[in-house]
């Protein structure tokens, strides 16, 4: 049975290897991070996916994966090394590479025979020639002689769905000019072949590339329906009529159609900057692209606007209490990174608005996030604490829960009587239109 070492025990790192372990790889995951380590060896998982959880048990229970501080050992035990290490965005929108070189540099310093190492973290286009150099350099240094297979296999999980996208993929990326490295990767990935999942095989630089492609291209659909969304309410259209009509065309597809107060998480926000800033050094500024970031940041910003405009026209929000329902930046997760209620929040708060909040995943870290203004925010146990005198209610993400409101109950229990659907969660539901001040996106 081979071995399979993973750098790295985040949210990519952990997915990736329990869905490994799950086709009944050995696997060893390390992180330098022991507590997250800690964690994981008594079965709780520092973040919330749905079914990984179950997954998780059933691979320790047969023995499949373990978690280990001890990397030197990893990587002298494993034939072939994943890097699942995070790259989060500089000041400048670059993307930061440290850790990625880190898990090369310990990979090269502790490497006893031929390896082959596959970097899963999103990096610019170039940077896997650049650790493969490195690399190589660091071994040289070593004065051993033992060679290192570089692929770049990026990865396309969805939070929320991760598992299964893990499970069964829509297509695998294989960036390498290593013909050995292309056999094992073809190994590892048997059961996809068994699934008939497409495989693409190419160099390093157009997988690194392929993966800011597709990520900045969904990012961009979310923001060109979330601008007709504005256009539509200005001109009295539909604007889910008009996604639906656009969804049923094969070119385009239903899927991120969307309208809403603007995308955010893990990977399109930092994506998108990243992938802006790699293009700007070589005179190509993605037009669209940068478009599509601004009109992200503008959709927040009118999604504030519309909220204080219909409270209070004079601006000040003092006095007023508002119900937020909804955290993450999508159901299914705990994620609030780049949310669209993080941006929200902070604004009403700034306007002098009370913030009573609820989500059925994001609440630990929004906490923490906004832990030096708590005084403003008052976490609830759930979605009827959370409209107790409220004068308005915003639906900011669309959790599944949120479809079986009691809605005589948040009637009697709020002050006001505005309904902000910020996802078009009820547009369907007229007892919603008959009994609140229902705002939708995009259409009356």
């Amino acid at each position: 049975m081979m071995t399979i070492g993973l750098l790295g025990t985040g949210y990519l790192g952990l997915v990736h290897g329990v869905g490994l372990a799950n086709f009944g790889m050995k696997i060893i995951c390390t992180d330098i991070d022991h507590q997250k380590l800690d964690l994981l060896n008594e079965g709780t998982i520092p973040f919330y996916e749905p079914d990984l959880h179950n997954h998780m048990e059933r691979a320790i229970q047969a023995g499949f994966i373990t978690f280990s501080n001890n990397i030197k050992l990893m990587i002298e035990s494993s034939k072939v090394i994943f890097i699942t290490v995070g790259t989060p965005t500089t000041e400048n929108g670059e993307a930061d590479l440290s850790f990625v070189e880190e898990a090369a540099h310990m990979i090269a310093a502790y490497m006893n025979e031929d390896k082959v190492v596959v970097i899963k973290s999103t990096v610019p286009v170039g940077s896997t020639r650049l650790i493969e150099q490195t690399m190589i350099d660091h071994l040289a240094t070593r004065g051993v002689k033992f060679r290192v297979e570089i692929v770049f296999n990026p990865e396309f999980l969805s939070e929320g769905t991760a598992v299964q996208d893990m499970l069964l993929p829509k297509r695998i990326v294989i960036g390498s000019h290593s013909l050995q490295a292309k056999k094992i990767m073809n190994i590892i990935y048997k059961k996809y072949k068994e699934r008939r999942v497409p495989f693409i095989y190419t160099d390093f630089e157009t997988a690194e590339m392929i993966k800011y492609a597709s990520n900045a291209f969904l990012a961009t659909k979310i923001s060109f329906i979330n601008e007709f969304a504005l256009l539509a309410e200005k001109t009295g259209a539909n604007i889910m009529d008009i996604a639906q009509a656009m969804g049923f065309d094969p070119r385009i597809g239903p899927q991120y159609l969307q309208p809403g107060a603007g995308y955010g998480g893990s990977c399109f926000p930092k994506d998108t900057a990243a992938i802006v800033s790699f293009a700007n050094h070589y005179g190509e500024p993605l037009h669209t692209v940068k478009a599509a970031i601004e009109a992200n940041e503008r959709q927040k910003v009118q999604m504030v606007e519309r909220i204080a405009n219909a409270l209070s026209p004079k601006g000040s929000l003092k006095g007023m209490i508002i119900s937020i329902l909804g955290l993450s930046f999508k159901p299914k997760t705990d994620d609030i990174r780049d949310a669209p209620s993080v941006h929200i929040i902070r604004e009403l708060l700034a306007k002098g608005a009370t913030i009573r909040a609820y989500c059925p995943g994001g609440m630990t870290k929004i906490k923490l996030l906004f832990k030096q203004l708590e005084y403003q925010i008052h976490y609830c146990e759930d979605e009827y604490e959370c409209v107790l005198a409220a004068d308005a209610v915003v639906i900011l993400t669309e959790w599944p829960q949120f479809n079986t409101l009691n809605l005589n109950l948040i009637k009697t229990s709020m002050r006001g009587n505005l309904w902000f659907d910020l996802r078009n969660q009820f547009v369907n539901h007229q007892t919603i239109r008959k009994q609140f001040d229902y705002q939708p996106v995009g259409l009356k």
